[in-house]
């Protein structure tokens, strides 16, 4: 039981004494910080070896806990996968609600998307929307995956719809285009290595700009000049020498 046992009465003469039990909420922070704690080390390991590669025992081990203790947060892999998942796509809506509360045109709205997302497929929780496979979660589970990520979909098509109507955007195909601009995004959450040349934030600045300024309707010498500078190689070790080191994709 989560519930504290009565603290004997104190007399008037002492001063009550401590309780051992913290607060609900306090007990409640601990525990998501813990099932947080497992996720973060399970994505890692997901990511790392691939789903069907790695046991709970190994899970436990990476955390320095018993594999029996993570039956306190999850029932089993299949759930905590699908948590995993679901983190990534609850950092995807806060950044749809951001972007409609702050208004703008088609394209501005389209941009900060690309941003965002671009920059969250550099992160272990938002490459877990296209790194794992849907067939591995139960069917329940598939199906909310499956409707978040049309309800993706949808809001690429809208903004760029609405680009359209408010004369922000070209004429095109939104079906179309949401779709070539996703698929550039997605593929980041494959290719992407933290040891790589470029950061997310570059990684961002260059994507928003080549997958959106096809479709603005301003002038093409507008566009160059809100395109970042092409950005520096990060040396995050010594290379050999005569051999370039390369960022991107393998």
């Amino acid at each position: 039981m989560d519930s504290a046992p009565p603290a004997p009465p104190s007399s008037p003469q002492s001063s009550p004494p401590t309780s051992p039990w913290l607060p609900f909420e306090s007990r409640r922070r601990a525990r998501d910080e813990k099932r947080e704690a497992v996720l973060r080390a399970a994505v890692q390991l997901f990511l790392e070896q691939g789903y069907h590669r790695v046991t709970l025992n190994e899970v436990a081990e990476r955390l320095n806990i018993t594999k029996p203790a993570l039956y306190n947060y999850f029932r089993g892999k299949d759930e905590i996968l699908f948590e995993c998942w679901s983190m990534g796509a609850e950092l995807v809506d806060s950044v749809i609600t951001e972007i409609n509360a702050g208004g703008g045109s088609g394209l501005a709205k389209l941009r900060k998307l690309v941003h965002a997302y671009a920059a969250l497929m550099a992160t272990d929780f938002g490459a877990s929307l296209v790194r794992f496979d849907l067939r591995d979660l139960a069917e329940r589970n598939a199906a909310v995956a499956r409707a978040a990520k049309k309800r993706i979909d949808a809001t690429f098509r809208r903004y760029i719809a609405g680009g359209m109507a408010d004369g922000s955007i070209r004429r095109c195909d939104p079906k179309l285009a949401a779709f070539a601009i996703a698929g550039a995004l997605n593929w980041i959450g494959h290719w992407y290595r933290r040891d790589g040349a470029l950061s997310p934030t570059e990684i961002a600045d260059e994507f928003t700009v080549r997958l959106t300024e096809g479709l603005a309707t301003e002038s093409r010498q507008q566009t160059t000049k809100k395109t970042p500078r092409a950005p520096q190689r990060r040396n995050s070790g010594r290379t050999t020498p005569g051999k370039k080191r390369t960022g991107g994709p393998r």
